[in-house]
């Protein structure tokens, strides 16, 4: 792929006999117009690869809210979604078409170098509500109204709930009313932190299942 860095009429946009023009995030380019696929030369690797690209990207469609935030400080030249995507292809999904199992406890939400709440640990209060509660240890280059994020994901319906901000750090707990539909199911469920103006981020953390 080509990239144009300056250009007498600027970036190229659409078709132009073999070759396709655009902007990705704010980078012009050209690229050959892809050849058609003989579905008939598929092997059986090439079969699994795509059911398993196709399975990752579906689980991780309900999370899109969350690791928009996670991974935003890896997403140069390429979204927070594909950061997130390459992040947990190979450890999450195991398995072969169609029995593929998730490994939810090495599922990443969010990556980066901001410490993280110490000790957390979650109550059910209620069929719908959830309790954390955190310790504050007063870790070097953590501030009080670091955000705390949680997300709470649903196998079964395949949704997720949760929040990315409005609890601090320093709040050391809150409860959070999730919704009803998902009471009484398996539920997986992560926590993560970053600064409040998100400039720095902390890797997510697996609270289990409940």
């Amino acid at each position: 792929m080509a990239k144009i860095k300056k250009g007498i009429l600027g970036a190229v946009s659409g078709k132009i006999g073999p070759v396709i023009g655009g902007i990705w995030k704010g980078i012009p380019y050209l690229r050959q117009v892809p050849k058609k696929k003989n579905k008939k030369s598929n092997t059986p690797a090439q079969i699994e690869s795509r059911q398993k690209l196709r399975f990752m990207n579906e689980l991780l469609v309900p999370f899109h809210p969350y690791v928009s935030i996670g991974f935003m400080h890896h997403a140069e030249q390429r979204t927070e979604i594909s950061a997130a995507f390459s992040e947990n292809y190979h450890k999450v999904a195991v398995g072969t078409h169609p029995n593929y199992t998730v490994v939810y406890h090495e599922f990443v939400i969010s990556k980066g170098n901001l410490p993280m709440i110490e000790e957390v640990a979650m109550e059910l209060q209620a069929p719908d509500v959830l309790k954390l509660s955190w310790l504050d240890n007063g870790i070097k280059n953590t501030s009080f109204d670091d955000q705390v994020m949680l997300v709470i994901y649903c196998p079964e319906l395949h949704v997720t709930d949760g929040f990315s901000g409005g609890i601090k750090r320093r709040d050391k707990q809150c409860t959070f009313k999730f919704n009803p539909k998902m009471a009484g199911k398996r539920l997986e469920v992560y926590v993560s932190i970053s600064s409040l103006n998100r400039k720095k981020i902390g890797n997510s953390r697996y609270l289990g299942s409940i």
